[in-house]
């Protein structure tokens, strides 16, 4: 799995603080990501124990709510097997921290990954240029859904996360 940054205090990309990974890897090709440069799986840097541990640092502080995975697309096969990783150990070392991922996939496709289990919240469905809207909280296009992950795996059908 490869990086390009670990953001910190941000307040954009879900609840609360948090910490952000943007990682390396796209197929989705969205027309004006705002992110084109992470598509390249084989760009930005190796994602080590180094970077790690930056973020499990983030992580120790009481005042952050949780992690939030970007890109890039988490689930993108350069990634999909160190998220789960990542996902597995922070739900470990910190239960009370909450765990967001924005994919362009959609939920009806990835709702039985194992992984899903150690996510809070997913953000799904490819960024549509024509549904932007800059009002719309967590999310940049009204086709994306914004989805509480336990509510939705408990009653069997999509659930959406309360926002403001």
């Amino acid at each position: 799995m490869r990086y390009h940054n670990i953001t910190k205090d941000d307040m954009l990309n879900g609840d609360g603080l948090r910490v952000v990974l943007w990682v390396a890897g796209c197929d989705h090709n969205c027309a004006e990501c705002q992110n084109p440069v992470t598509w390249d799986p084989e760009g930005g840097l190796a994602f080590d124990e180094t970077a790690k541990a930056e973020i499990f640092d983030q992580l120790e502080k009481d005042y952050i709510s949780g992690i939030t995975y970007s890109g890039g697309d988490p689930l993108h096969e350069a990634n999909i097997r160190g998220i789960a990783e990542l996902t597995r150990e922070i739900r470990e070392k910190y239960p009370e921290k909450t765990q967001w991922l924005y994919t362009g996939s959609l939920w009806e496709e990835i709702k039985d990954l194992p992984l899903v289990k150690n996510l809070d919240v997913v953000v799904d469905g490819e960024f549509i240029v024509a549904e932007a809207d800059s009002r719309l909280h967590w999310k940049g296009s009204a086709n994306q859904r914004v989805i509480d992950v336990s509510d939705s795996l408990q009653m069997g059908k999509i659930v959406l996360h309360d926002c403001p």
